[in-house]
């Protein structure tokens, strides 16, 4: 990697706009939306096979800095050679012959930016690498379908937003409870006041910090497996020895990468909570009363028990822990609902038999989170879950962990997205990036 490798990744390429687009029926290989995945290990692969059901999609390449390992999902085997055979493998069914040969494979993202012919870029990589790989999809004329939570630091969020707006893409963050009917339905029971004067809401969120891997042990440092690009999975993080538990699924865990379990699921309930509230362009001007535990100087290091308020302007209080009840819950003067995957529930029960009125406020609608981002892609409107609201629901989580790192009730602007006097909390509101990666 070098800074001229940089610059050619960086090349603004002229605006594409898939076939579909133009009026063409159907959904012949040449009349698809080209498709390339960027990160192919755990959720990468699950979103890569939702893509695949979809056929207005034509996945024509996979890219990974891991060529193929086990260490993923219960260690479970992953990385870019896996994710070609998958796609390969569901093509060769449509074939009489029973054979395909067409998903080409990369090792670095600038390879695909640079493929003029590719359209949209599924991006499903650890949280410290979102902010460079979807500004330069952006500035690749690619539209994105981008995993949450959507940045590492609230700098990080605001960039996306501002490349994304710039040139003009679609983005749908995979928030995918914003294609769920459960919680969109006790959104719409919130917003339409069948709780009454809605004052607090509640976000369960789990604890600890799993070995989701089975490698959690495998701390010590180790020579790094062939076929593993240690230094470019690094990336613009902090430089750091080799070893099986900091990659590929566990590294949620350590700060240099992401914020633990508050932002692993701070892209989910918060955001939904933020939906019921009509919050989704906004944030909270206060947050207080955080505390978090923390296993310091081990190399997972983020809070394991967390918990901390947000105060809104309108008085409303937002409550994100891992010892409230799982989902969101919603109170109001008048009864409670609360949501979580799969199922809804409200106290009094008549609430879930209230019919919205057409007059009312209904609720964007998806039922399916990957075929609305396709659907979004041809008509050029907004998706279930576009870029500047995930860019608000995560800055909770940052918010949140900031708080409990400096152990200190903080206010914030969020029209200015910057803390009220508060130059120390401002200086954890990004990240420097390891040379030469730079936005």
């Amino acid at each position: 990697m070098n800074a001229s490798g940089i610059a050619a990744g960086a090349v603004v390429l002229p605006y594409i706009l898939p076939a579909t687009v133009f009026g063409q029926g159907g959904a012949s290989p040449s009349e698809r939306i080209t498709m390339a995945v960027i990160g192919t290990g755990n959720q990468g692969i699950n979103d890569m096979r939702g893509m695949l059901g979809d056929n207005r999609v034509q996945i024509v390449a996979v890219c990974d800095v891991n060529r193929e390992s086990a260490g993923y999902w219960s260690n479970r085997i992953g990385g870019r050679e896996p994710a070609r055979r998958i796609v390969e493998e569901h093509y060769a069914q449509q074939k009489a012959s029973g054979a395909y040969k067409g998903c080409e494979v990369f090792g670095d993202f600038r390879d695909v930016m640079a493929r003029r012919d590719i359209d949209t870029v599924l991006i499903a990589l650890p949280d410290h690498w979102h902010a460079l790989v979807v500004t330069a999809a952006a500035r690749a004329g690619k539209d994105i379908y981008g995993e949450k939570p959507l940045s590492l630091t609230v700098a990080d969020g605001r960039a996306q937003c501002n490349a994304v707006k710039r040139y003009g893409r679609i983005f749908q963050t995979g928030s995918q409870q914003r294609s769920d009917v459960n919680f969109r339905r006790a959104c719409e029971l919130v917003r339409n006041g069948r709780i009454g004067k809605l004052h607090t809401v509640k976000c369960g969120l789990p604890g600890g910090v799993p070995d989701y891997s089975q490698q959690g042990a495998r701390t010590q440092v180790e020579p790094v497996p062939e076929g593993f690009d240690y230094q470019m999975w690094l990336g613009p993080a902090p430089e750091a020895p080799y070893s099986p538990a900091r990659c590929h699924v566990n590294w949620r865990w350590i700060l240099d990468y992401s914020g633990g379990q508050v932002t692993d699921w701070g892209g989910h309930h918060p955001d939904c909570a933020q939906w019921g509230m009509g919050t989704e362009d906004t944030g909270p001007v206060e947050i207080i009363n955080a505390k978090g535990t923390y296993n310091k100087d081990q190399l997972y290091n983020t809070a394991t028990d967390y918990y901390f308020e947000c105060i809104y302007k309108n008085g409303v209080k937002l409550i994100v822990s891992n010892k409230v009840r799982g989902g969101v819950t919603f109170e109001g003067a008048e009864g409670w609902v609360w949501a979580n995957r799969g199922r809804h529930e409200a106290e009094p029960k008549g609430i879930l038999e209230s019919v919205i009125k057409p007059d009312e406020i209904h609720l964007y609608k998806s039922d399916n989170h990957f075929r609305n981002f396709v659907d979004c892609v041809i008509s050029r409107k907004q998706p279930a879950a576009p870029i500047e609201t995930a860019h608000r629901s995560i800055t909770i989580s940052h918010l949140g962990n900031i708080a409990m790192q400096l152990e200190r009730d903080l206010k914030w602007d969020p029209d200015k997205e910057r803390f009220v006097n508060d130059a120390e909390a401002d200086t954890m509101l990004s990240r420097t990036m390891r040379s030469p990666w730079r936005i």
